[in-house]
């Protein structure tokens, strides 16, 4: 697919300006960009669903394109789930529909040249929309988001709107398009569908191009970035990590560029003034010609992103919440049973598990919010819970932005004001209408909310919902510095590595508590699926030998040592990625469906592989004191 300088603008607004850029098979491109950059509407455009005001998107011929775009059925809603995910391979049931028509002509003796020549069509749109085992693959598809067989035949009307976003998600997988448009497709997916996800779409080999805030996801998949910066697109050849690395370094080059050049006009302007009309009258006026040809290195300003921090906090006990032979219930059916557990002054620790597992209920019933079907649960000595929920809180809808954080946080109105600055409500906008906030932005006040709150234990219940990626980042870094306890539930990967020293995860109605953050639970899930060694063939009993006189390849291994061979193994892994990257972004390679697939295949292995180096690393460094 090409796109030639597409151009779209709303009113005055261009959200657009000169986007050019080309995705093949096996590309994966994520479209990123502050929110309100356009990004959704450049999916539309691609789909067809809107119409640039000028330039053009083109594709050979029979291309197929589907779009995923957030948007639930809002339409015949007395359609089961199974019929409506089925539109997405109309094409194999209209083959399938036609081969057997014609089937039934050659059984009644209609075999001429024509009926033949049909069949032969009819077989052939058949391979190209995926064959006779396109049932199977909508199996995998639907079982994969999360879907049970047994809600396929129930009507669209009895889903709630995450359920039907993960039902249109199905029907756009399903018809295994030529190009695959995604925006936000990992909301309402638990980290299990989410995973699925990522491994379907690079299976899938077609070209991608997506949009979202997962940026574990993006890691995982993206074998491109296309950046969008107030309406300008600028292509990035890389990985989603290697392009943040990139974007920073061009940034930090860009300013030392800005501030020579500022330097070096100052200095010229400085001579061609004091000696304009002195004895140095000729040289001052080559400057100025020189002057007259300088041009000054612009930085852009981009918006001002969110950047806020919580305020100090008082000690609590040294034990903060626990729980004991802890059973927990809904709706007659038993989610957790016989769950302990201990969460100490410092500890931030991520609550993890599918959709559904009683991730909430465990929370509620930690906080005393509703009693557990059975055990025990405990709040420690001078904990002051902060509760931040996954619906958010409670607003006034009446209300403006600056009065809802004074009525609920002892501020001054200027403290208030400051505060709201932070989180990107500066000026007027702090005294807009609660009603007429977007999602996003009643998610940064209920973020205010619990900063100006306060509280030495923060109990967060899916805390990034609605925040673009640099909201998520700003998140993460508060967190990172918050002197008190940390209790959250979260599906954002990226989040949970970063920020939680200790997780908890909801397993077949089990808690298993693990040490560390994401990289734990993949290498422990990976040593679960690993086949036992083989038995050790059983030896002779003998008379017990004296002991070998220890040599330097017995000994352990030193700290230091474990951190300089660590070193040298993230060092090989980056290098061997970034070839890898480089191939991706060879176009030769492009053309080459089952090379592309391989590929990526590699780099998401590689990117495995260095996450679990690194985290061993920082584990050998901080044990070694380096």
């Amino acid at each position: 697919m090409d796109v030639v300088q597409i151009e779209k603008s709303y009113g005055a607004r261009t959200v657009l300006r000169d986007v050019s850029f080309k995705v093949g098979p096996g590309e994966r491109l994520a479209v990123v960009g502050r929110n309100g950059e356009g990004k959704t509407t450049l999916l539309r455009i691609l789909a067809g669903r809107l119409s640039p005001d000028s330039g053009q998107v083109s594709a050979p011929r029979g291309t197929r394109v589907a779009l995923h775009d957030q948007r639930p059925p809002t339409d015949a809603l007395d359609r089961t789930l199974h019929d409506y995910v089925c539109e997405g391979m109309a094409d194999a049931m209209a083959a399938e529909a036609r081969l057997a028509e014609l089937e039934a002509r050659m059984a009644a003796g209609d075999t001429g040249p024509g009926v033949m020549s049909a069949y032969e069509r009819a077989q052939a749109d058949l391979e190209a929309a995926g064959g006779y085992h396109w049932r199977v693959w909508m199996g995998q598809v639907t079982r994969g988001l999360g879907i049970p067989d047994d809600r396929l035949g129930d009507p669209l009307s009895v889903f709630s709107g995450g359920e039907l976003t993960r039902a249109a998600l199905a029907r756009a997988l399903v018809s295994r398009p030529d190009v695959l448009l995604l925006d936000e497709p990992t909301n309402h997916l638990d980290v299990g569908s989410a995973e699925w996800l990522e491994g379907a779409i690079a299976d899938m080999g077609c070209a991608v191009v997506l949009v979202s805030h997962d940026r574990w996801f993006l890691e995982s998949v993206a074998t491109g970035v296309l950046e969008l910066d107030q309406g300008r697109a600028k292509l990035w050849p890389m990985g989603y990590s290697a392009f943040r690395r990139e974007r920073a370094a061009a940034a930090a080059r860009l300013a030392r560029e800005a501030e020579r050049t500022a330097a070096e006009i100052a200095r010229l302007e400085r001579f061609v003034e004091r000696w304009r009309a002195g004895t140095k009258a000729k040289q001052a006026q080559s400057r100025a010609k020189r002057l007259g040809r300088m041009e000054r290195v612009e930085v852009r300003r981009g918006r001002k992103g969110l950047d806020f921090g919580f305020p100090p906090v008082a000690a609590s006990g040294r034990v903060v919440l626990e729980a004991h032979g802890l059973d927990l219930a809904a709706g007659g059916t038993t989610l957790v049973s016989g769950a302990d557990l201990v969460i100490e002054r410092g500890d931030r620790v991520a609550l993890v598990g599918p959709n559904g597992a009683g991730k909430t209920t465990l929370i509620d019933a930690l906080l005393g919010v509703r009693p557990p079907a059975k055990g025990r649960v405990g709040v420690g000595h001078r904990v002051d819970v902060a509760h931040f929920s996954q619906h958010g809180t409670e607003m006034r809808d009446d209300r403006t932005v600056v009065d809802t954080l004074l009525a609920d946080a002892n501020l001054t109105r200027t403290q208030a004001r400051t505060l709201l600055g932070a989180f990107l409500f500066p000026g007027e906008m702090a005294d807009r209408q609660v009603a007429d906030l977007s999602g996003g932005e009643r998610r940064r006040l209920s973020l205010a909310l619990l900063v100006a709150r306060g509280g030495n234990l923060l109990v967060l219940d899916e805390p990034t919902n609605h925040l673009d990626a640099d909201g998520r980042e700003a998140l993460e870094d508060a967190l990172q510095a918050y002197e008190g306890t940390v209790l959250f539930v979260s599906h954002d990967r990226a989040l949970i590595d970063a920020v939680a020293t200790r997780t908890l995860s909801i397993e077949d109605g089990r808690l298993v508590a693990r040490d560390g953050g994401w990289a734990e639970i993949l290498r422990a899930r990976r040593a679960e699926a690993a086949p036992p060694p083989p038995p050790q063939p059983r030896k002779a009993a003998t008379a017990a030998a004296p002991a070998a006189p220890t040599t330097n390849g017995d000994r352990k291994t030193s700290p230091g040592k474990r951190v300089r061979q660590l070193e040298t193994r993230v060092a090989k892994l980056e290098r061997e990625l970034a070839e890898v990257e480089a191939e991706l972004a060879d176009p030769a390679a492009h053309a080459d469906g089952p090379r592309m697939s391989g590929l990526a295949e590699r780099h998401r292995a590689l990117q495995e592989d260095l996450a679990y180096a690194m985290a061993d690393w920082e584990r050998a460094a901080e044990a070694a004191g380096v």
